[in-house]
């Protein structure tokens, strides 16, 4: 595809695309790296992949919780809360295990031919695996009818879940997540019925609190704290038994229900910002931002967007140190109306003040594009890149997708999985596919990671003196080896004071491990 010259905004444009910063000093254990790269590229995607297993990812900071874990896993923990599966419907149903429903503890060590039939059914019905879209379900449809299917277990399985994550994490050297979970909020939809709507946001907050909205807040930061303790226990973390996926630091994102009415996604957005305000002023790990979920082509969510970033801009006034990331953009050509493709990623931007956008697939359709990437750029609002996700929901691919555009011009961008899970596909897949798809160097590689892990919540100072400049560190770390193992008194000081200028540290490190070998 040739891009019009008033789209390129940059001056200087080359195949791997333009840099946000000026190219650092490359060492030679890096070039060696760099042609290593080149040659398992030519090799193709299977000797990529083993070269890109264990090259240090960084974060991944758009992952929803449910979605990340595997079929194969709810299944087993099917068995293990002693519920059913409807062959029919292929989902969990309530016990007895009467009639047609078969007990899902069927579904494991020795099975019959039917009940493996049965068991290749329920992943293929939850998740992407197998699905050819058709006229009469795309896959947008197959993608969001997932979770439903596998909605309906009994247990708290969470922790369990985010030791999955977290594990498969460590196994491709990524360091970093920042979870999508949506916490307990049936107390702020009850109270929200009752409430009538006037479009007065103000008067609506007092009314919830009035009402004691925030009872609800010890809760949903317990559900992460729970789920943290239970993940730690399950890898052993802190005992000689510790398993590698300890080394994954977790934190979560607070998701809102976009597709509901407004008096229940306000309650809810506001119940968002209080619980994550009071983690962050208790200096806790647990929930970092939040962000709105649900299809963005669904009635709802269409009809009241503009409403629902305007809610965001209210309370991001109350709450100015609530970190911000929202779904934006996940729209294609005919999903919706013309008219819908037009403003979502600004307004989300500009009314919701969103810090981060994920997807951001129709950017190109949205008014005065050229100018909407030169803000995005200006304001360091950094672009969370699916692209399994997006072909799998969307049918865009390749240079239908604004991934290069963005790059050239000098919108930040990492590389995320959505739904690893639905998807079948995991992080170094995503980087595998990026580097083919669009002809990305090594250096490409270590830039995507790197801007990631500086735009994750994660607290305190960036290691770098500029913002998505990697060439320059800040004055406590000035002229030392980013990544030594013995910074001095000064820069350690500063690291220490620092969460995100630490794991900046520590991915520096991992990339001096892993250039070493070549």
């Amino acid at each position: 595809m040739r891009f019009p010259a008033s789209l390129l905004l940059c001056v200087a444009v080359v195949s791997t695309g333009c840099s946000h910063n000026s190219s650092p000093r490359v060492s030679e254990s890096e070039a060696r790296t760099a042609r290593a790269f080149a040659s398992y590229s030519h090799q193709g995607p299977l000797a990529l992949r083993a070269f890109l297993e264990q090259f240090p990812k960084g974060a991944d900071l758009h992952v929803h919780l449910s979605g990340a874990v595997y079929a194969e896993t709810f299944i087993r923990d099917a068995a293990e809360d002693g519920i059913c599966v409807d062959p029919i419907g292929l989902k969990f149903a309530k016990p007895p295990c009467t009639g047609k429903l078969v007990p899902a503890a069927d579904l494991s060590g020795s099975m019959t031919p039917a009940n493996q039939a049965l068991y290749d059914k329920l992943i293929d019905a939850f998740s992407m695996r197998s699905f050819v879209p058709v006229p009469s379900e795309s896959g947008h449809d197959q993608f969001f009818s997932t979770f439903d299917h596998f909605r309906g277990l009994k247990g708290n399985h969470t922790g369990e879940w985010v030791d999955e994550i977290a594990a498969r994490s460590a196994a491709q050297n990524q360091q970093y997540l920042e979870l999508m979970e949506t916490p307990p909020f049936d107390h702020a939809r009850d109270i929200a019925k009752d409430i009538h709507w006037d479009g007065d946001f103000a008067s609506m907050r007092h009314e919830l609190l009035a009402k004691g909205l925030f009872d609800e807040v010890a809760a949903d930061r317990d559900d992460v704290r729970v789920a943290e303790a239970q993940r730690r226990q399950i890898e052993h973390c802190g005992t000689s038994q510790a398993t590698s996926a300890c080394e994954v630091e977790v934190r979560y994102i607070y998701q809102v229900l976009r597709g509901f009415p407004p008096q229940q996604v306000f309650a809810q957005t506001l119940l968002g910002f209080e619980t994550v305000k009071q983690t962050m002023d208790a200096h806790q790990p647990g929930f970092v931002g939040i962000n709105f979920v649900m299809p963005e082509d669904g009635f709802i969510s269409m009809r009241d967007y503009t409403l629902q970033m305007k809610m965001l801009e209210y309370l991001h006034s109350l709450y100015p140190q609530v970190h911000i990331s929202l779904h934006a953009g996940e729209l294609a050509p005919g999903l919706v109306p013309p008219e819908g493709l037009r403003f979502h990623i600004r307004q989300a931007v500009e009314l919701g003040h969103a810090e981060r956008i994920g997807h951001g697939v129709d950017v190109m359709y949205e008014d005065n594009a050229p100018a909407l990437l030169k803000e995005l750029a200006q304001k360091h609002v950094m672009i969370e890149i699916n692209l399994s996700s997006n072909e799998g929901i969307l049918g865009i691919e390749g240079d239908h997708h604004p991934f290069p555009l963005y790059r050239l011009n000098h919108v930040p961008v990492a590389l995320s999985t959505d739904d690893e899970g639905v998807s079948r596909i995991d992080i170094t897949h995503e980087y595998v596919r990026a580097a083919l798809d669009y002809n990305l160097t090594y250096q490409d590689l270590k830039q995507l990671a790197r801007t990631g892990m500086e735009h994750s919540f994660l607290p305190g100072n960036s290691l770098w003196a500029a913002p998505d400049v990697f060439t320059n560190r800040a004055a406590a770390c000035k002229g030392e080896a980013p990544g030594a193992d013995n910074p001095s008194s000064g820069c350690k000081a500063f690291l220490d004071g620092s969460e995100k200028a630490a794991a900046q540290w520590e991915l520096e490190r991992r990339f001096r491990v892993f250039e070493a070998k070549y």
